[in-house]
């Protein structure tokens, strides 16, 4: 059973960067598409960037696009968030999710494993 856990959340200033870990147990992640979801308070969850098992092709949220990067690292069995530029807006419950698919979902629905999110706080 994979289990995922989320790590790197915090509060930054805007303008500023972080970067979000997944790291997985249970199952190696090569078999995976790994997302990164935010909710936001008061907001529906979002897609905020993907990767396919294969670590090609990445889809990212036209917010976030040139802002953020996702990455795996198969010898950690774990997918990174990179996150610079920060905003205000950024603001929210950062969770990561996989499934056993070649290609990212762009629903919640497709993704059969969550993590249990980390806090993301950008504010002066």
């Amino acid at each position: 059973q994979l289990q995922l856990v989320e790590s790197g959340g915090g509060l930054v200033q805007p303008g500023g960067s972080l970067r979000l870990s997944c790291t997985a147990s249970g199952s190696t992640l090569d078999y995976y598409a790994i997302a990164w979801f935010r909710q936001a308070p008061g907001k529906a969850r979002e897609r905020v960037s993907c990767v396919s098992r294969h670590g090609d092709p990445t889809n990212y949220a036209d917010s976030v696009k040139g802002r953020f990067t996702i990455s795996k690292e198969r010898a950690k069995n774990t997918v990174y968030l990179e996150m610079s530029r920060l905003e205000p807006e950024d603001t929210a419950v950062y969770y990561c999710a996989a499934d056993y698919r070649y290609y990212c979902s762009d629903d919640m629905s497709g993704y059969s494993y969550w993590g249990q999110g980390t806090q993301v706080t950008v504010s002066s």
